[in-house]
């Protein structure tokens, strides 16, 4: 996580890649020491605003998938080459960063390096098992605004790593677990529903 860019900037370097079309790889191999992170950070973006599914549900898997490997302590993430190698469109790419940047803009406002221990090497593996929770969150998530907290709460976790701030990913952690009581909240309330009209 050495990397003097702040999110915004690492979005905006993504955002000026060369090309029409940007391939996976190619943002995974430019984001280096900042992989993870960003890619948590651009897995929880979506899922911030009210989603139809399956949207909340891609994200999730995908999510659990990167947070699996840093869980097990490998230093970038691997994915399929044939996820490699798919591309995003430039206009695409850029309409994405530029309704993320004021946003993110914002939090840089208050965010700075702070509890770094918790954004060091040991703790990436920690940090894999808390996103690891939030993304199966993510997975059984009431439709179309059971996901915001958890989306928030990632979003929040990648930006405390990408700006090296632990308070930041304390804020997340907190509010994942309201997310995830939420989710859990919707899922007994569907399973009393079903109990009591069937038995």
């Amino acid at each position: 996580m050495s990397s003097p860019l702040r999110t915004s900037g690492l979005l905006t370097a993504l955002a000026g890649l060369p090309g029409e079309r940007i391939a996976v790889g190619t943002i995974v191999a430019a984001l280096q020491d900042r992989a993870y992170a960003l890619l948590v950070v651009l897995l929880g973006l979506p899922n911030c605003l009210p989603m139809p599914p399956p949207i909340p549900l891609v994200c999730g898997l995908v999510l659990a998938f990167v947070a699996v490997q840093m869980l097990t302590g490998r230093r970038m993430p691997w994915l399929p080459q044939a996820l490699l190698a798919r591309s995003i469109g430039k206009p695409e790419l850029n309409r994405a960063v530029a309704r993320a940047l004021p946003a993110l803009t914002w939090l840089e406002r208050f965010s700075r390096p702070r509890l770094t221990m918790l954004g060091g090497a040991w703790a990436i593996p920690v940090l894999g098992l808390v996103i690891l929770i939030l993304a199966l969150g993510l997975i059984v998530a009431a439709p179309f605004i059971g996901q915001i907290p958890l989306g928030l709460a990632v979003c929040l976790v990648g930006l405390g790593l990408v700006e090296r701030d632990g308070v930041l990913i304390i804020i997340g952690a907190v509010v994942g677990a309201v997310g995830l009581l939420l989710s859990a909240g919707f899922a007994y309330a569907i399973f009393s529903g079903i109990h009591e009209l069937f038995f």
